[in-house]
């Protein structure tokens, strides 16, 4: 996927990169996904933002395995933080951390929680890290951003600046 990553970007198209963890991996596993990354971004600058993604076991072949706690996640973070210096963005997905990991997230390196996802969407039915709640409303996103001592910016998907939210 590197591969064609490399391409899209040298065409023009910025991509994401991702990283599940906490499922089989070993620590190196991790380590080397992220050298790996963080090279195709010296060679390209194509990746807009990382996105570690934590293994939700239920439903899947592997439900046997824990998955990826508080710590593992946040420790996750911020080692891509340090590894990856040459990516601007670093995503705390709140839909797999829930509301308050992701907040706490923000300060061992995330600079980006995201989104606003509505009941009905299939994620909604997928997932319930909190309660059973997987939605969250742009004022409610804000004010865990405001909570934990930083300014909300709403922006696009290309990461330019739509506007200073507020509360």
């Amino acid at each position: 996927w590197l591969e064609l990553a490399g391409k899209c970007h040298r065409a023009g198209i910025k991509t994401n990169a991702t990283m599940l963890y906490g499922h089989l991996e070993s620590i190196e596993d991790r380590v080397d996904h992220l050298i790996r990354l963080r090279n195709q971004q010296d060679e390209t600058g194509g990746f807009q933002c990382f996105i570690p993604l934590a293994f939700y076991p239920p439903g899947t072949a592997l439900s046997h395995l824990p998955g990826p706690d508080g710590v593992d996640s946040l420790k996750t973070i911020a080692v891509s933080r340090l590894m990856l210096d040459n990516f601007e963005h670093i995503k705390a997905y709140w839909v797999m951390l829930g509301k308050n990991l992701a907040q706490v997230a923000l300060h061992f390196g995330a600079n980006d929680l995201d989104g606003t996802i509505t009941e009905g969407s299939e994620l909604t039915q997928s997932y319930s890290v909190e309660n059973g709640q997987v939605r969250m409303s742009k004022q409610e996103l804000i004010k865990l951003i405001e909570n934990a001592g930083f300014e909300a910016v709403e922006r696009d998907t290309l990461y330019r600046r739509i506007e200073i939210a507020k509360t």
